[in-house]
């Protein structure tokens, strides 16, 4: 009784997925696409490294252009220089990005792993500081992992620039893979219920 309520309740609760469960097919395609990508990603990271390091490197050029139109629609004189610079570096950085990948990856993987350990502290403080009752023990494990993980990454570096980009890339498009087809199977399911 209770699982057949718990369906009811889904299915009549949310009607506004009904276009989305008639396209389950196509949110499963999409994370065997994903799947697939993500397992020739982690097969080769060294070349999952440099296009990451590559799109870095496109969002870095967008940015900056993005950055120089914003300098023309800013009155004063002394800020119009200021934002111009700014996109004028922004678009060099992309370029660079371009010319020397292995070098980005390097500095890309510097600033991951001290921004891993400096969240990774945060986290531990932050729990440190929740009031008792709550599961802060969590965050504490959190913030060890996250610590770790940039200590790693640190201690290896640079020659893990090489391959550490390229194993986040692979590792996240299993899981959004996974997760997609989770979704349209879970709506798959509610479809024929």
């Amino acid at each position: 009784m209770s699982s057949t309520t718990n369906v009811s309740t889904v299915t009549g609760a949310a009607p506004e997925l009904a276009p989305l469960r008639a396209k389950s097919g196509w949110i499963v395609a999409l994370g065997v696409v994903y799947l697939i990508a993500g397992f020739i990603a982690l097969g080769s990271v060294a070349m999952a490294t440099v296009a990451s390091v590559f799109i870095v490197g496109i969002m870095m050029i967008f940015a900056g252009v993005a950055e120089i139109i914003n300098a023309f629609a800013v009155k004063s004189w002394g800020k119009f220089i200021l934002w111009l610079l700014l996109g004028v570096l922004y678009v060099v950085a992309g370029i660079a990005t371009f010319e020397n990948p292995l070098l980005a990856a390097a500095v890309l993987t510097l600033v991951l792993g001290v921004s891993l350990i400096v969240s990774g502290i945060m986290r531990i403080v932050l729990a440190f500081g929740m009031k008792e009752g709550m599961p802060w023990m969590w965050i504490v494990l959190s913030g060890v992992i996250t610590f770790l993980l940039g200590a790693i990454i640190l201690a290896h570096w640079p020659v893990s620039s090489v391959y550490v980009l390229g194993l986040f890339l692979g590792i996240d498009l299993v899981f959004a893979g996974v997760g997609w087809i989770g979704l349209g199977l879970g709506l798959r399911r509610y479809r024929t219920a």
